[in-house]
């Protein structure tokens, strides 16, 4: 039951945390906010799984922040409906544009996420070990 209040909290926060950026960012011609979101939100996972890889035993945390904040923070359903009416409006440039930059940058910015946490805790894990 702990585990799906910490998913429920993080998911409020990472849904409201949404709504605010989608309400601050506004464009009429890019969906900048929803990229923004996605990008920040694969960054944020990807840190939080390499940290959680090296800190066992905290996994109410890891359903806050990984399945909660994050699934509430990123949005593929907006992404894919954003693209879908980019292409009916016959913006197929730019529609691709969003596509492809949305799935790089999302996938690049997990996998620095992964990485930076991975050296961090890593070598702080290394260090305690050797004292």
């Amino acid at each position: 039951m702990k585990t799906y209040f910490a998913v429920f909290i993080g998911g409020l926060l990472g849904t409201l945390c949404r709504y605010e950026l989608s309400q601050t960012v506004v464009s009429q011609t890019f969906p900048y906010a929803t990229m923004i979101e996605n990008i920040s939100g694969s960054l944020l996972l990807g840190f939080a799984t390499g940290y959680f890889l090296f800190q066992k035993g905290k996994k109410y945390l890891a359903a806050l922040i990984g399945t909660g904040f994050c699934g509430g923070f990123t949005t593929m359903s907006t992404f894919s409906k954003e693209a879908v009416l980019l292409l009916q409006a016959g913006q197929v440039n730019i529609s691709m544009m969003y596509i492809l930059l949305s799935v790089i940058a999302g996938v690049a910015a997990a996998l620095a996420g992964l990485l930076t946490a991975q050296r961090l805790f890593h070598q702080n894990k290394q260090q305690k070990g050797s004292k």
